[in-house]
């Protein structure tokens, strides 16, 4: 995907994502036409622009706006090609405690977000997911998984606009806003870690793996599928070790909402789930276009039935020793122990 010439916009623009998605696009496409970073935090668009200014990078736009609002989004996607939408209340005891706030956003948004596609001259559109909208148990898992159903349905009502809608879906990012690795560095002076479970596992991506997926979706998607990436595990215990070895674990429950293990593939996803490679990819059960080109072009192969895909069955694991080389060069350089 050459984004030379192209206009970009990203919702939730400025969030770690967003921020590490426009490092990427200025670096690689020094000759991009615009990129507009829309989201609602005034002071993070404050921020973002000193590290970005107009001067140096004449393509870049800061436009302050929330996806509940329909008519905002319309007025920003004028002119643009390619839609990443980020924007999402992602906290899930903070969704569990405040219900309707993360409806309006994360479902509601996704329609304002199709919506505004729809009615302007957008061609492509990705959409971020998480491993929580995998069999959820907590509503922001739910509101994940419904915002991916809408924008997989989005394909079928587009009529004979250009334009393809897709999803990716990973696990925890490293070092992203509110993420444990930060939230460990920070408690290991208070002598000991808060473990919510002993057992518990997640997947673990990169920001620079995250922004991979995006691009890929962009280039590859024909429209439906939900892209999900192959990855390691951690064990939250490892990470705790990794971060101060020397510190109590101490448990504490786990909170509102939490799984003890994410899955980013059910059993029932195996009958239309694809190995691309690099990737697995989840296809709509209605398509609008030929299966059997695009398992050729693709050379895609159907998982066995029953395939799954969860974090505490994972073929592949971070250790301690590894998860301290990708803190040191994903989330902080002068990281010691």
């Amino acid at each position: 995907m050459n984004l030379t010439n192209k206009s970009i916009l990203i919702t939730g623009g400025t969030g770690s994502l967003g921020k590490a998605l426009t490092e990427r696009i200025f670096n690689t496409y020094p000759n991009v036409k615009r990129l507009v970073i829309f989201s609602r935090d005034e002071q993070k668009q404050f921020l973002m622009a000193q590290e970005y200014p107009v001067d140096k990078f004449p393509a870049i736009r800061f436009f302050i706006g929330d996806v509940r609002d329909r008519e905002r989004l319309i007025r920003a996607m004028d002119g643009i090609d390619y839609v990443i939408h980020a924007a999402a209340m992602k906290h899930v005891h903070l969704a569990e405690y405040n219900p309707s706030e993360c409806v309006k956003t994360n479902v509601n948004g996704a329609e304002n977000v199709i919506h505004a596609c729809l009615e302007t001259n957008v061609k492509r559109v990705v959409a971020l997911s998480t491993d929580k909208a995998c069999a959820p148990i907590n509503l922001y898992g739910a509101t994940k998984l419904t915002s991916d159903k809408l924008f997989v349905a989005a394909n079928g009502i587009k009529g004979n606009r250009d334009i393809r809608f897709s999803v990716v879906r990973y696990g925890n990012v490293m070092g992203s806003n509110g993420s444990v690795i930060p939230f460990f560095i920070k408690k290991r002076a208070e002598g000991f870690l808060p473990i919510t479970d002993l057992n518990m596992t997640r997947f673990n991506i990169s920001l620079s793996g995250g922004v991979d997926m995006v691009l890929h979706a962009l280039k590859h998607a024909w429209g439906g599928e939900i892209f999900v990436p192959k990855i390691p595990s951690y064990k939250i215990t490892d990470v705790a070790k990794a971060i101060a070895p020397n510190i109590e674990q101490r448990e504490v429950g786990i909170r509102p909402g939490e799984k003890l293990h994410e899955a980013m593939i059910t059993s029932s996803d195996s009958y239309n789930t694809y190995d691309l490679g690099k990737y697995y990819t989840i296809l709509p059960t209605v398509l609008n276009w030929d299966l059997d080109e695009f398992i050729k072009v693709f050379d895609a192969k159907k998982v066995p039935e029953g395939f799954r895909y969860n974090s505490g069955e994972n073929d592949e694991w971070e250790t301690v020793e590894s998860l301290r080389a990708l803190i040191k060069e994903h989330v902080d350089s002068n990281f010691t122990l």
